[in-house]
């Protein structure tokens, strides 16, 4: 187990601070400039911590984002929010872990609602996920009260249609894209979200497929919808990079969709040349009361479906360039959660867990354990690998010292409340290669669909399923094998206080704890 032999203080938020040094007061004028930093936050949707050749894929080509981690700093340890879409991203949006967050998992607000029709397609009047708290701080709003201008393209999820929390009121500016991530489960839908100052949009609006409402939703004729929204989605996010004229520092959250199913996406170039390397593909015929359309090649899909996302990543960095702000603008690269077995995507063959255990949905490794690449060209050394502890809860704060937040949360931490959390640390000294990184005494996750519950503390890793507990020693038993429970009471009984210390009760999302 490894041991930090520095003198530590036990800090809010399970952090171990260690004393600064010079370095670590050198980071602290970055953000003060006049010329505060743009940041470009790319989540994609349900790829796994080995889907991408820098992380040991062999089988899909990714050579934009392989490029990017040869740029910049490629994290090995970094983890989720959560072992699923919406409560993960809902870390990333309030910096807190899902044992304090309001959004804990995938709750829907589509079911039972009056339908409308688009064409001959029925769809529902209502869609979207579990609204954000309003009395927590989002990043965005963060963001935009410093001086952004902020973009969302791509997945929300933090909120249904007409609710107390959509992009509109939660600091966005611009929005395209999918308010419910349920809608997401189609590239071909019926609409679109949009949220636009510049169209003068007072809300959320739909903006209606026309195209693809002339044929069925499902069945033969759905290939024949021409209108596929990730590139749809991708156009949006170009045409708001490229309007930014350096006047205003901006922030972007790119939110893609792919590689998650439905796998579908147009017959061109990319997906016709896995077609030729899968020649003997297998077909996923569909599942009674699903979402998914049958797809036909799924292996091809979904690995043309990563390297469209790579060329999209390829086309960001290069406006970048273009524009002269390569120097000027931070880059993230990740995903929401693990490898996905939805739609006929195969993770076995593609060995997309990177080795670990466990898929979406599951407090194991390979559920909640991504890829994450930072790029800033003259701050953050190329080539860099780190193993530095990180969870989606720590983006914010980071982001916050980033922009010379001199506190943090100081003014946005909501006094009203009898507590209102913040999870995260800082990892801005990691990324500008200081030694003064305060650490974390452990990560947490809980997930109520599953009934499970994740604790790292060091090495040790403790998982919780249906109030039973396992303990695992990362640095011998990387894919969670070995339960050492018996072995170690003491340390079970330690990351157990822990859970009751962190897990706040929650009249959404309920499951069941250890006993002590």
């Amino acid at each position: 187990m490894k041991t930090i032999t520095s003198t530590i203080l036990l800090a809010a938020g399970g952090s171990l601070v260690l004393p600064p040094t010079a370095a670590g007061r050198e980071h602290k004028a970055l953000g003060s400039s006049k010329h505060k930093p743009n940041i470009i936050y790319i989540m994609c949707d349900d790829m796994g911590y080995g889907d991408l050749g820098c992380y040991g894929q062999h089988y899909i080509h990714t050579p934009n984002i392989d490029r990017m981690a040869a740029e910049g700093m490629r994290f090995t340890q970094a983890y989720a929010g959560s072992p699923v879409s919406a409560p993960s991203r809902a870390s990333l949006m309030t910096g807190q872990h899902s044992g304090h967050g309001e959004v804990r998992g995938n709750k829907e607000y589509w079911k039972g609602v009056p339908t409308v029709m688009y064409g001959q397609n029925q769809d529902f009047s209502r869609v979207g996920q579990h609204p954000y708290s309003p009395d927590h701080i989002l990043l965005p709003e963060i963001m935009k009260d410093n001086g952004y201008t902020t973009g969302l393209f791509g997945k929300w999820a933090g909120g249904y249609e007409g609710s107390v929390s959509t992009p509109d009121k939660r600091g966005i500016d611009e929005f395209y894209g999918y308010i419910c991530q349920f809608q997401a489960h189609l590239y071909y839908p019926n609409f679109l979200n949009r949220y636009s100052r510049t169209e003068g949009d007072t809300g959320v609006v739909r903006i209606v497929m026309e195209e693809n409402i002339k044929y069925p939703m499902y069945g033969k004729d759905y290939g024949k919808r021409p209108q596929y929204s990730a590139d749809l989605i991708h156009e949006k996010a170009m045409e708001w990079l490229d309007r930014q004229d350096g006047k205003q520092p901006f922030f972007g959250l790119f939110t893609y969709t792919l590689p998650h199913a439905e796998l579908r996406q147009p017959e061109d170039s990319i997906y016709n040349n896995y077609l030729s390397e899968f020649y003997w593909d297998r077909t996923w015929g569909g599942q009674e009361g699903s979402r998914y359309n049958p797809s036909d090649h799924v292996h091809a899909q979904f690995s043309g479906m990563i390297s469209r996302l790579d060329v999209y990543v390829g086309q960001i960095l290069t406006k970048l360039k273009e524009k002269g702000m390569d120097g000027n603008t931070l880059v993230v690269f990740t995903s929401d959660n693990g490898p996905h077995e939805e739609g006929g995507a195969d993770p076995v063959f593609f060995g997309r867990d990177g080795k670990l255990k466990g898929l979406k949905r599951e407090c194991f490794e390979g559920g909640i354990r991504i890829p994450f690449i930072v790029r800033w060209p003259g701050h953050i050394e190329a080539g860099k690998t780190n193993d530095h502890q990180l969870a989606f809860y720590d983006v914010m704060p980071t982001f916050c010292e980033l922009i010379g937040l001199k506190k943090f949360p100081g003014k946005y931490r909501n006094t009203k409340l009898q507590e209102d959390f913040f999870d995260g640390i800082s990892f801005l000294p990691t990324l500008l290669g200081s030694d003064a990184q305060p650490v974390h005494e452990f990560l947490y996750w809980e997930f109520h669909e599953t009934d499970q519950i994740g604790v790292r503390m060091g090495d040790w890793k403790l998982v919780v399923r249906g109030g039973k507990p396992s303990l695992f020693d990362l640095s011998t038993n990387l894919h969670e094998d070995h339960d050492l429970a018996a072995d170690h009471p003491e340390i079970v009984s330690r990351m157990v206080e822990i859970i009751y210390a962190q897990h706040t009760p929650s009249p959404y999302f309920n499951l069941t704890l250890p006993k002590r």
